[in-house]
């Protein structure tokens, strides 16, 4: 299979995002999958960072909303396009089965997941 390589939709700039570090298609995610890609790693200088911290509802699946969220915008290091956001609900960081062993929970601290929008992507490779 060959390796596809990902650049910015806006100004066409290379984000050495390769589809090696996909996660499958399948792989649940609370805050859900649809219209976009997900990272296990991505290339930081290629990028800038900005925090996001709202206190409204939000609403991302029908399981998954709340009150206050808190994201980390990634924008385009070459032209400031908003290409994606940081979640922290990537598998968890350790092989525990959480608080009172009722699953995952806030208490695991979790991988950060990089996910992109497909339409701020363009396959370049």
């Amino acid at each position: 299979m060959m390796t596809s390589v990902y650049g910015c939709a806006e100004c066409g700039a290379d984000l050495n995002l390769s589809s090696d570090h996909l996660y499958p298609p399948d792989f649940f995610f609370e805050a859900g999958n649809k219209g976009s890609l997900s990272f296990s790693t991505i290339d930081t200088a290629k990028f800038n960072f900005e925090k996001e911290d709202k206190l409204r509802p939000f609403f991302e699946t029908l399981n998954y909303w709340g009150i206050q969220r808190r994201r980390t915008k990634i924008k385009c290091n070459h032209c400031g396009y908003l290409v994606g956001y940081i979640y922290d609900d990537g598998p968890p960081l350790t092989g525990g089965t959480g608080q009172f062993h009722m699953g995952p929970s806030q208490v695991i601290p979790r991988a950060p997941r990089y996910r992109f929008k497909i339409k701020s992507l363009r396959i370049n490779s």
